[in-house]
């Protein structure tokens, strides 16, 4: 099944900001998502029950599964708090 995706107002921004070498993997790893959005190395987050962590590089990529959609919520550096 291929998840629909939803990127957030603030995850857009976030990925306008990015260079456009980083946004091309992000990007490249959000559609790997919506065929796989439990692939190998992702960190399911205590406390939230359908939400998600997976780190692309230096960046993080935080996101929801709600039953076949994929919301992306943040897109951030690994250095900064979400």
């Amino acid at each position: 099944m291929i998840y629909q995706i939803e990127i957030t107002n603030r995850a857009a921004k976030q990925l306008k900001k990015l260079p456009n070498n980083i946004k091309i993997q992000i990007e490249e790893k959000i559609q790997e998502l919506a065929n796989n959005p439990r692939p190998n190395g992702v960190v399911k987050l205590e406390g939230d029950e359908d939400t998600y962590r997976v780190r692309v590089g230096k960046y993080r990529i935080l996101y929801e599964i709600k039953d076949d959609l994929l919301v992306v919520k943040t897109v951030s550096n690994s250095s900064t708090h979400c």
